[in-house]
């Protein structure tokens, strides 16, 4: 475990105080997994390299002087509780706002929120029913194909907000298909953690 954390301190130059929040988040993830399934069990031994910093290298792509982050379908909280501990190091300290609709994920969230002390909330919801947020940036993880993704983008986004959406191997594919409904600037970044995937830096989202 001690070297899946060098190599993550390696990759993504966190603090003592975010390692550390990391770690118990860490602890909560295997306490509540077997009852509710946050990850695949599969990946649990890896969790520094698979879930933390593959959630951890969005946070640079985030406008830090922004005011409200979204993540939507967090899930078991990847990226947007990893993001949340990140933005602790933060002077301007953005809000972080979580969307999950499935109630038990959504208690995990409050409970590691309490545990960690973090500037974030959970809003137990469906993305397409929630109420629209205003982001200034929005961030979701294997949650639907990028045309879905939009949707849900100019619902809670800003017009002139970020989306941050990583993306594996069709993302190609799905860029090319959403163009077919959307107009919007893209850029892609490569993934650190698959040699297959990138991360969708995309603005400027409209309907066709």
């Amino acid at each position: 475990m001690i070297d899946r954390q060098q190599k993550f301190l390696q990759a993504s130059n966190v603090s003592r105080e975010t390692l550390e929040r990391l770690e118990v988040y860490e602890r909560l993830l295997k306490k509540w997994n077997p009852v509710i399934n946050l990850v695949s069990k599969a990946t649990l031994d890896d969790i520094w390299g698979r879930h933390f910093l593959d959630s951890a290298q969005l946070f640079p792509l985030f406008p830090t002087n922004s005011a409200h982050w979204v993540d939507i379908g967090s899930g078991g909280g990847f990226p947007g509780i990893v993001l949340a501990i990140q933005a602790e190091e933060l002077d301007s300290n953005p809000q972080m706002t979580l969307i999950e609709s499935d109630q038990r994920k959504a208690a995990f969230l409050l409970t590691v929120i309490r545990e960690l002390n973090l500037s974030a909330k959970v809003i137990v919801e469906r993305v397409e029913k929630a109420e629209a947020q205003t982001a200034d940036v929005l961030s979701a993880r294997a949650l639907a194909p990028l045309d879905k993704l939009l949707a849900f983008a100019e619902r809670h986004l800003l017009p002139s907000g970020t989306a941050i959406f990583p993306k594996g191997v069709t993302y190609k594919q799905e860029i090319e298909h959403a163009r077919e409904h959307w107009r919007f600037d893209v850029k892609e970044h490569k993934s650190a953690t698959s040699e297959n995937s990138v991360i969708l830096e995309i603005g400027a989202i409209e309907r066709v």
